[in-house]
């Protein structure tokens, strides 16, 4: 039976959530099924993280500023995000994926490739594992949706479960791939941003199929080393394998400001409150970071970072801070600011041997560990340091992440 079933070399599949941290809300909260709901801060200087997709028939969507958002959809309602929830709920979707196979790669909390190959004899084909796990995914957390996207290659996969979305299962067989993808437009192409997109055009580019039908060589001289890279994808090849996800390698909390700011005191202000949410992320997760970064964004938009490495790794807020304040030595930039940020790189499991710094066993460990215990019971903001109480308590929320791979140095971004 296993022989007549398997058919597909490989099968790829990607799953992503629906409008993930909006939908969670409406999947909490009855009241706001149904409606347009915007996720992120209702201040001036807050963006969109995510359009429920009542909200997008009015062309509204992530990244874009609040502000502008509420003036194409005034009706709609602003929640303010809850990522300790979505990381919780994404644990559980992720408990699913690796339900289905062991190599599960995540992307994000909401997205991930799952390697199904040779999995028929226990799912049925493509089209009925991508249902169960649609079935399963919808059970698990109480009611919301997965795209599914399936064929023999990660690229195609990409691209099914997004042009599925909202809901969607699209398979695409392996034979079929090249035709399916040939009437796309470039922009679907990976890699090719923006500026790509344009170039493109204007050398006569405008669908995928002309990249695929066009020699390699001929593209490589026009766009460099992604020429090639774009002519593989468009004719269905995607040599990269499905790899079980790492562990982060940074954590961090952004805080987008309502107000700039240039003075050090101010900036010191929201680097403490930052180191402590990752202090108390890290020994939550039993972590330790070896390193600290910086980030700072101009009133123009412009991005800078400084990172160093510790004397020895941590998970104390104390430590962190006072690496970050020292790095605001190293910035020549005086500001004004709109964005302070606070990573902590290079995490390593607190297992693994690493030896904790005598500081980090004195009295400011003590108390930070008592301080995670009241928030885990009471929440986030049961208990505040005096000084963060006027100085932070209407700034827009912190945006806390994950990453896996950091590609960041000391240099101006």
């Amino acid at each position: 039976m296993s022989n007549l079933l398997r058919t597909w070399e490989r099968i790829i599949i990607h799953a992503d959530m629906d409008a993930f941290y909006a939908a969670v809300e409406q999947n909490d909260n009855p009241k706001l099924r149904g409606q347009p709901v915007l996720i992120g801060s209702r201040s001036g200087r807050g963006v969109v993280l995510t359009a429920s997709y009542e909200a997008r028939p009015f062309k509204v969507g992530s990244a874009m500023p609040m502000a502008q958002a509420l003036k194409r959809c005034p009706q709609a309602i602003v929640v303010p995000p809850r990522f300790e929830r979505y990381t919780s709920v994404s644990a559980r979707i992720m408990e699913v994926f690796a339900d289905f196979s062991p190599d599960v790669e995540a992307l994000s909390l909401d997205e991930a490739f799952i390697n199904m190959s040779g999995a028929e004899h226990l799912f049925g084909p493509p089209e009925a594992m991508a249902l169960k796990l649609k079935q399963d995914v919808f059970e698990a957390t109480g009611g919301l949706r997965v795209s599914v996207g399936v064929s023999h290659i990660k690229y195609v996969a990409k691209v099914a479960s997004d042009l599925g979305k909202p809901d969607g299962l699209l398979v695409v067989p392996p034979d079929k791939a090249v035709s399916w993808l040939a009437p796309l437009p470039i922009s679907r192409l990976w890699g090719a941003g923006p500026k790509t997109q344009a170039r493109l055009h204007a050398a006569g580019y405008n669908t995928i199929g002309a990249i695929a039908a066009t020699d390699p060589r001929t593209l490589e001289r026009q766009f460099g080393s992604m020429g090639p890279h774009f002519h593989a994808l468009a004719n269905a090849r995607d040599p990269r394998q499905v790899a079980r996800s790492q562990r982060a390698s940074s954590m961090g909390s952004d805080r987008t400001l309502n107000h700039d700011i240039t003075a050090r005191k101010d900036i010191e202000s929201h680097l403490k409150r930052s180191a402590e949410r990752i202090g108390r992320r890290l020994r939550g997760k039993n972590l330790l970071a070896g390193g600290v970064r910086v980030r700072l964004k101009t009133s123009q938009f412009k991005l800078l970072s400084r990172q160093c490495t510790l004397a020895e790794p941590s998970d104390v807020a104390a430590t962190l801070y006072a690496a970050g304040a020292a790095l605001l030595d190293r910035f020549d930039d005086p500001g004004p600011f709109r964005l302070v940020g606070l990573a902590a790189h290079s995490l390593t499991s607190a297992d693994s041997g690493a030896q904790l710094g005598l500081l980090d066993n004195s009295d400011k460990r003590q108390l930070e560990t008592t301080l995670d215990a009241v928030a885990e019971k009471f929440g986030d903001s049961a208990l505040r340091r005096a000084r963060d109480v006027d100085t932070l308590a209407k700034d827009t929320p912190d945006l806390d992440f994950l990453r896996a791979h950091d590609k960041v140095d000391d240099s101006d971004r």
